[in-house]
């Protein structure tokens, strides 16, 4: 399963254990779909917002043991009862995409993780849970790991979410750093810019590593598997650092030597 469009989704390839993948895949959709209603299209906002409150009726209906109305949330149920989930986790992940719908600025970067909690961590203790490992350790891991892709994710698409009317760069750092707005819609990368990205990127970096030994903890092709997007991770926050943060000429992506690398290095590090 390609991750390309719902970048923070941290799993999904072949290598996933085959008892988990039908519920990845039912996982995946569900938040992909809800992503898009937030996202993608010209729906007025109050459209949006009737689509995400009708996706919370079917969970609602899913853990009041009725058969939801469509063959999506049929299949989530599925996944739900197959594997005795939670249904929190995707009442967050709605509770962040209606925040997409009507909040575009965060003040600080405790506002930005709040949303983090929600619009990441949900997916990373969602596939802990499929692998059957829920000790509050390795959620933490998990969280600092999901955290840590949405902050870099964020970093990638300054630009692209400036089109869609957003900034999730912290107002406080904009401000501490004498970055202002009108930089970001003309695509200026001086000034303090290349400070202010590197103080983004150590923050994201550091939530990174504070995760990374979650990746040892899991064994199998779920270790491997979150080996790699940790790795990945790291490759972007290097070429991102390397760029001075300059996100307007280029967005930093991973080619076919960066996964030749991460490949290497996820395999060695059992």
């Amino acid at each position: 399963m390609s991750v390309g469009h719902y970048e923070n989704f941290p799993v999904g390839s072949i290598l996933l254990p085959r008892r988990m993948r039908r519920a990845v895949h039912a996982i995946y959709h569900f938040a992909r779909y809800a992503d898009d209603v937030a996202d993608e299209g010209d729906d007025a906002p109050e459209l949006r917002l009737a689509e995400l409150d009708r996706l919370g009726a079917e969970l609602e209906r899913i853990g009041a043991g009725h058969t939801p109305d469509t063959a999506m949330m049929r299949n989530l149920a599925a996944a739900i009862a197959e594997h005795g989930l939670d249904l929190q986790p995707f009442h967050d992940l709605l509770a962040a995409f209606r925040q997409d719908v009507e909040k575009t600025r965060y003040r600080d970067y405790a506002e930005l993780a709040d949303y983090c909690r929600r619009s990441a961590n949900p997916v990373g203790r969602l596939m802990l849970a499929l692998y059957g490992e829920n000790d509050r350790r390795s959620q933490a891991m998990s969280d600092g790991i999901c955290t840590a892709l949405q902050l870099i994710n964020f970093l990638q698409d300054v630009e692209l979410d400036w089109r869609k009317g957003r900034v999730y760069l912290p107002q406080e750092d904009l401000q501490r750093f004498r970055v202002t707005e009108a930089q970001i819609a003309a695509r200026d990368a001086g000034g303090l810019w290349q400070p202010m990205m590197r103080a983004q990127i150590e923050r994201a970096r550091k939530m990174l590593q504070a995760g990374a030994p979650l990746g040892k903890v899991l064994k199998g092709r779920m270790g491997l598997e979150l080996r790699l997007i940790i790795l990945g991770g790291e490759r972007i926050l290097k070429k991102l650092h390397d760029s001075g943060g300059d996100v307007f000429r280029s967005r930093p992506v991973l080619n076919w030597r960066d996964w030749l690398y991460m490949l290497w290095r996820a395999a060695r590090a059992k």
